[in-house]
């Protein structure tokens, strides 16, 4: 699993254009009860755990876009970090 996971590392570098050499500190493998590698991870851990980035177009509240995510993805809690609304910017 330790390979697959540095090659996970190794592939986000090329496609980044990163060259740099990784020195491998432990040869043990993580339990798999304790997580996932990115590319293996199920997508209701994803949608239980994960964070949705919305470019949020002008007109819909920031509430109505999270209640349209809860019933996009069937889940009972959604919510939001913030709002940047341009127009309302004062400097």
């Amino acid at each position: 699993m330790k390979e697959k996971g540095l090659e996970f590392i190794k592939s986000l570098d090329r496609y980044a254009n990163i060259n740099v050499e990784y020195i491998v500190k432990s040869d043990d493998d993580t339990d798999p009860r304790y997580g996932y590698l990115p590319m293996q991870r199920p997508i209701d851990v994803h949608i239980r755990n994960g964070v949705i980035i919305v470019d949020k177009p002008p007109g819909p509240t920031s509430h109505e876009v999270v209640a349209w995510i809860k019933k996009m993805f069937n889940i009972p809690k959604a919510g939001h970090g913030g709002t940047l609304e341009p127009d309302r910017l004062i400097i």
